[in-house]
């Protein structure tokens, strides 16, 4: 094999660290269900196990993830240039594109549609959790879920991407930085100094991300921003989605053929 197509394979280490963070997200909310599960049939009367109220687990957490939000808000190698777009050294102007067009009016349609989707799915969460169909407990484990799903959306499927956004990738996404907003949304019917100041944090960083958005709309563009073409890109996150497209067609076809060759055996 060749050194370019070597090249093509090599995990890059924003993925490596994307599939550290799925591993490690996924065991805890394996953990978490496990655990709320067994107290839910035993009938113990602790939603999960004490682990709701253990100041020691809740501020490791709380820790994990607050430094994860405070290192998103700074300029880092180790991050996606799709949350890193919005700063100044990132931006590298394309000489045939004027600079500071504003982003097209789809991308708007785009993320009103997303945000829109976000608060009717945590809207219906909420009116759960006050009908008493759900209770606390239930809603860490969707915060945790949510976690998970931010992982997925990067590595293999986007919702927001394929439904609203239409974006190429996670490098030109219009709202890579609400994520952590988004994964902590339940928090707010949780009242508490953890899910109080974790869900701040979260909206400090969407909060600085839209105003760059407005005041620098070239740094979000694929048109006007070298930094975010194809030819630059070094973490080729994309290649994981198009990978599970290809195997999705694949078995497409083959169970397509396997049907058609039964019809044709049962009419023969």
């Amino acid at each position: 094999m060749s050194a370019q197509g070597k090249s093509k394979i090599r995990i890059s280490a924003v993925s490596m660290l994307h599939y550290g963070k799925l591993v490690s997200r996924s065991i805890l909310l394996l953990a978490m269900l496990c655990v709320y599960l067994y107290n839910r049939i035993l009938h113990t009367g602790r939603i999960l196990g004490g682990f709701d109220e253990n100041p020691i687990l809740l501020s490791v957490l709380w820790i994990a993830f607050t430094v994860e939000i405070i290192l998103r808000m700074f300029p880092s190698k180790l991050e996606s240039m799709g949350c890193q777009k919005q700063f100044a050294r990132n931006y590298r102007p394309r000489r045939t594109k004027p600079s500071r067009q504003p982003l097209p009016p789809h991308t708007a349609k785009g993320t009103f549609l997303s945000a829109a989707a976000w608060i009717a799915l945590n809207g219906c969460i909420g009116l759960l959790y006050f009908t008493g169909i759900i209770d606390k407990g239930i809603l860490l484990i969707i915060c945790v879920a949510y976690s998970v799903c931010d992982m997925i959306c990067i590595l293999f499927f986007c919702p927001f991407q394929t439904w609203f956004l239409k974006n190429k990738c996670c490098t030109t996404c219009r709202i890579y930085n609400w994520d952590y907003a988004m994964m902590f949304t339940p928090l707010v019917f949780i009242p508490s100094l953890y899910s109080y100041s974790i869900l701040a944090l979260a909206l400090i960083l969407l909060v600085y991300w839209e105003i760059q958005v407005h005041l620098h709309p070239e740094r979000f563009s694929e048109e006007q921003n070298e930094s975010l073409s194809c030819q630059n890109c070094t973490e080729k996150l994309c290649q994981h989605k198009h990978q599970l497209q290809t195997l999705q067609k694949k078995l497409f076809a083959e169970m397509k053929t396997k049907t058609e060759s039964k019809h044709s055996d049962a009419e023969t």
